[in-house]
């Protein structure tokens, strides 16, 4: 039992020590023109934001590509790739949040109810300041269809 109390605060500090945030990628800067001040959205489990995402009407997607590789890159270069998402359903597609694995990764997506048929998109940003070597990240996606979350993923092999 004394191991255990000594090995965990290790445990909590290497798991938390293996992605580390860059502060600037998740900051609001809002400025004196702004007419409505946006605030995060709370951090809510993942049975909440499924019965979220899935409170609307269901519908069906298509995604344009489930993975993406950046290749080789640079040590500290940011990078962004878009995701196409088609709703190849009967209701309108609503995503209700994307959720990066990592604070290294920023999404932005298609906040409006996307039609029957039409198309939106999103995008992940990604900052390389703090890998070395290959890399593998992904994102969750809650939507109002079935299968959510849908991940996607990317990968990159980061140079010196």
């Amino acid at each position: 039992m004394k191991n255990l109390v000594k090995i965990l605060p290790l445990a909590v500090v290497l798991s938390l020590a293996s992605c580390k945030k860059n502060q600037q990628a998740d900051q609001l800067v809002v400025t004196e023109d702004s007419a409505t001040a946006v605030q995060a959205p709370a951090v809510e489990s993942q049975d909440a934001m499924l019965k979220e995402a899935q409170s609307n009407p269901l519908t069906t997607v298509a995604l344009s590509e489930a993975a993406f590789e950046f290749g080789k890159i640079k040590k500290g270069e940011h990078k962004e790739h878009t995701y196409e998402i088609t709703n190849t359903g009967q209701n309108p597609l609503i995503i209700s949040q994307v959720k990066p694995g990592c604070g290294c990764t920023v999404p932005d997506y298609t906040k409006d109810p996307i039609l029957p048929g039409q198309k939106g998109k999103i995008t992940l940003k990604f900052d390389s300041s703090n890998f070395d070597g290959l890399v593998n990240k992904q994102a969750e996606i809650y939507a109002n269809v079935e299968k959510a979350p849908m991940v996607i993923t990317f990968s990159a092999d980061i140079q010196p």
